[in-house]
């Protein structure tokens, strides 16, 4: 393999990987010829496959929580044959930065975090005002200590027509109509999520108003679906899809409807208008990077409280979030 490659140890969450893709269009536009590999696990890897900064994806051989050694150190030989000249290291974990450092890649960025000193021998000082977004935080391990911060890449996520053609057949979509994508799911808990009744109450209106909607999401955002589309003014989708088919299928929405989730920054990356709902987390931290996006958030005296579920039980900054308010903002072109 050339040299001059780096390897980025890339976030766990879909959200955080798409934001990621800004570190990786600064790398590209600083050093056109540089080959950036990307390690990460199985659930945000496939991201990747449509950023073309990205020469190689390898999968994390380890679950959440596990430490997997004996795992971590075959990969990382097979890396070692590389000969990266740098790893970026994005999470603060011990156990992220392990492969580079069995991997003999002499210059690891990253964060200061969880006694890595050994580990990360290019450590940089997690400064939470000055890196108060999220992918401030990943375009800061491009930079060199104390540099200015250029204007953050958006990122853009490649789709596929001939996969979206597939789709379409496969799961019989309708196309003679616009799409809203409804994404009613989130990790972390129920106040990052905005009322299913609210989603339901939104599809009927925008059936009515002539738009297909699709209900996007995983396995797990299953019963979510099926009460949204019980009225038959929706579709649900949820758990038929990998994420790439998301991508593709969002990059066809004209919409979408979404939490502050990972499906919410791979619709602003394939340039669909986001529609973004924030509860318990803030905008300030994670927003959508496209300037195609319209945020609701009521920013009340507890928000944002950053807790999986509401600690004052009354989940008031969603459920003051009307479907009315929210099919307006639809309706504004």
């Amino acid at each position: 393999m050339d040299n001059g490659a780096i390897l980025i140890v890339g976030p766990s969450w879909v959200g955080d990987m798409v934001m990621a893709q800004a570190l990786l269009k600064l790398l590209k536009e600083r050093k056109p010829e540089v080959e950036l590999d990307l390690l990460a696990p199985a659930w945000s890897l496939p991201v990747s496959t449509r950023m073309p900064e990205v020469r190689e994806g390898f999968e994390l051989p380890a679950g959440h929580g596990e430490l997997a050694m004996g795992k971590r150190r075959r990969l990382a030989r097979e890396l070692r044959t590389r000969r990266y000249e740098q790893a970026i290291v994005l999470p603060r974990s011990i156990k992220a930065a392990l492969i580079p450092w069995f991997a003999g890649i002499p210059r690891r960025t990253g964060f200061r975090g969880e006694m890595r000193y050994r580990l990360i021998n290019d450590m940089r000082q997690f400064d939470e005002r000055r890196l108060g977004q999220t992918v401030r935080r990943f375009l800061a391990l491009g930079l060199e200590r104390d540099e200015p911060f250029p204007p953050v890449p958006a990122p853009s996520l490649e789709t596929s027509p001939a996969n979206l053609r597939e789709l379409v057949g496969r799961l019989e979509l309708a196309t003679d109509r616009p799409v809203v994508a409804l994404m009613p799911g989130a990790e972390h808990g129920p106040a990052k999520c905005w009322p299913v009744e609210y989603f339901t109450v939104l599809a009927t209106m925008l059936s009515g108003a002539g738009y297909a909607v699709w209900v996007l999401g995983s396995p797990q955002d299953k019963a979510a679906g099926e009460a949204i589309a019980a009225g038959g003014y929706a579709l649900d989708l949820c758990g038929q899809t990998g994420l790439q088919d998301v991508i593709d299928l969002l990059g066809h929405c004209e919409q979408a409807v979404t939490n502050d989730s990972g499906l919410m920054h791979v619709a602003a990356a394939v340039g669909t208008k986001v529609i973004a709902l924030y509860g318990s987390t803030s905008p300030a931290l994670t927003p959508p990077l496209t300037e195609n996006a319209v945020l609701h958030y009521l920013s009340l005296d507890c928000s944002p409280c950053f807790h999986s579920e509401c600690p004052l039980i009354h989940f008031r900054c969603l459920r003051e979030i009307t479907p009315e308010a929210v099919f307006k903002t639809v309706q504004m072109q």
